[in-house]
């Protein structure tokens, strides 16, 4: 029927429709849409839990890559302690290692932030599929709400007409056998219009019968069909509904965003701190993401089944649960031009019959009258309740047409099993990537705590500031030693604790040793590859007024010439 409505089920659909079905027990299940029998329940179950056996895969694959990282950090750190001499090696190793981690890391993130913007996308595929469903749903109770207003007015008024003004002119025409017989005969055709217009099948509770509105004079809304209420509720059941899902993927999304982004942060400004909440959080992440796939999973399938025909569950459904006829239900999902439409008949009927009043009433109007002038009043407003029922009739006619509630149910379809089927299949995507992504992040996080943790503690220990930023590692470690001389012992001027009075200047190496290191260097280029932390450096300078404060004169003439003949 499907090609007859003139929706046909997209590739997605017919591919996720002809995914295999199994139960509990791995028995092959049919794939026809019944999601109120177990057996088909089972069978979107066992394909959700698909996802949970991906998580599990997931979470051993993160513990044995922790379990490697801890047990390789262990024998690191062995390494260390017993070796000293492959300093520079292990600096290229490590810095190469870094490099890896790093770039690792910023891939994931990079792929995790494309998953996003599919998820972002697949969300509002998936919002306007369902908005268009549920704008389609509240358009068609809208028409049947119409249709429900039409009736009740109409029988309304021939109710009140036949209770109130029919009534007193037959009272005015008694003495008059045959205009008696001429409003009796008008009385019982405004009573079969009750009738017709009351049974009408697109209602699935029974109407008041004519007798019972001529005694009660008007039909209220409790009389309204059962179809535009459930109409009106299944609009509004499925808004809300969207509106929390659609508000709980934003969160989603926004969530990994933000984990991303401070993923970059953190290993940008080597915060530790930082990144071990976003590890933590990257943990729940990789929980969301394995079951929302499974959701997800289930949801593509289950609409996959129901887009495939729609419109045969549809009719089952309906019928049963309301009590429409089939007929009628067939009329408007259909919607052919050789169907007759099932109202026809009753139509046809109340039109002939609204006719034949307004005949009659203008017949007693022209031998009424001139007898029976207080039968004016009557007559003339038992026209106006005619014209006003004829016009309520035409927009019923109208209303009751299958081309209004058919395109409000294939826009309805087209928005489900068009953008809903796409955003979900989008969204599926979505939670597949920024699983793997944060699967891959929880692998490389630890190596990149363990490296910020290396590097930082190579300058931990440094605490002199007069040393060589530019040197490398082992000149620094092999400073002291050098400055100490072959005996291991600082010369004597840095030995020096006196607190008031100068060092001794005669501690110091004489002046000859720093200028024969002078020549030395200067000549030779294969020292200028030395740091110059490996120098040592020259004979401090005092000036006059530090010197006046010396409290030997000849030290202190002597060490006024030496910085003389230094400086020259």
């Amino acid at each position: 029927m499907a090609a007859f409505l003139g929706y046909s089920p997209s590739q997605w659909v017919l591919l996720c429709h002809r995914i295999p079905r199994l139960d509990f027990g791995l028995e092959s299940r049919g794939n026809t849409f019944q999601p109120e029998v177990w057996e088909y329940q089972q069978t979107l179950l066992v394909l959700s839990s698909l996802s949970a056996l991906c998580l599990l895969l997931s979470l051993l694959g993160v513990s044995s890559s922790l379990i490697g990282w801890c047990c390789r950090r262990r024998g690191n750190h062995e390494e260390v302690d017993d070796s000293d001499d492959d300093d520079e090696c292990d600096d290229v190793t490590g810095g190469r290692r870094l490099c890896c981690v790093t770039w690792g890391t910023v891939g994931a993130v990079v792929i995790c932030c494309a998953a996003i913007g599919i998820g972002f996308y697949g969300n509002s595929e998936a919002n306007d599929g369902m908005y268009q469903m549920t704008y389609s749903l509240a358009t068609a109770n809208h028409t049947l709400s119409s249709i429900d207003i039409l009736v009740s007015d109409t029988v309304s008024l021939l109710g009140l007409a036949v209770s109130d003004q029919l009534t007193r002119l037959e009272e005015l025409l008694s003495r008059r056998d045959d205009l008696i017989i001429v409003a009796r005969n008008a009385r019982r055709q405004a009573e079969a219009v009750i009738d017709l217009l009351s049974n009408l099948p697109l209602q699935a509770t029974p109407p008041l019968s004519a007798a019972q509105l001529t005694t009660q004079g008007n039909y209220t809304a409790e009389n309204q069909t059962e179809s535009a209420v459930t109409v009106d509720w299944a609009a509004q059941r499925v808004g809300s509904l969207e509106e929390y899902r659609w508000l709980s993927y934003v969160l989603l999304l926004l969530l990994d965003l933000l984990i991303c982004l401070f993923i970059l942060l953190a290993l940008a400004k080597e915060t530790r701190w930082l990144l071990l909440l976003m590890s933590s959080l990257s943990w729940l992440s990789l929980f969301l993401s394995w079951g929302s796939l499974g959701l997800e999973t289930a949801t593509a399938v289950a609409l996959s089944d129901f887009c495939v025909d729609p419109d045969t569950y549809i009719l089952n459904t309906t019928q049963l649960d309301l009590g429409v006829r089939q007929d009628v239900l067939e009329y408007y999902l259909i919607c052919n031009k050789g169907m007759r439409s099932p109202f026809q008949q009753r139509l046809t009927q109340s039109q002939r019959a609204l006719s034949n009043i307004h005949a009659q009433l203008t017949g007693l109007e022209a031998m009424a009258i001139p007898q029976f002038p207080q039968a004016e009043k009557s007559l003339s407003e038992l026209q106006q309740v005619l014209n006003v029922t004829e016009g309520n009739f035409q927009q019923l006619v109208a209303l009751l047409n299958c081309r209004a509630l058919n395109k409000d149910y294939l826009d309805a379809i087209k928005g489900l099993c068009y953008d809903g089927m796409e955003g979900v299949l989008y969204l599926s995507l979505f939670s597949f990537l920024s699983a793997l992504s944060f699967s891959s992040l929880l692998c490389t996080l630890p190596r990149a705590w363990d490296q910020f943790h290396s590097d930082s503690g190579d300058y931990d220990d440094s605490d002199d500031d007069s040393e060589d930023p530019f040197g490398s590692h082992q000149a620094r470690r092999q400073m002291p030693t050098s400055r100490a001389g072959p005996s291991g012992v600082l010369p004597g001027f840095y030995s020096y604790q006196g607190g008031a009075s100068a060092p001794p200047l005669s501690s110091a190496p004489p002046l000859s040793h720093y200028m024969a290191q002078n020549a030395l260097f200067s000549g030779s280029p294969r020292f200028e590859s030395v740091p110059l932390i490996e120098r040592q450096s020259p004979p401090p300078s005092y000036s006059p007024s530090m010197l006046t404060g010396f409290g030997d004169p000849q030290l202190n003439s002597a060490a006024g010439h030496s910085r003389t003949e230094f400086l020259s």
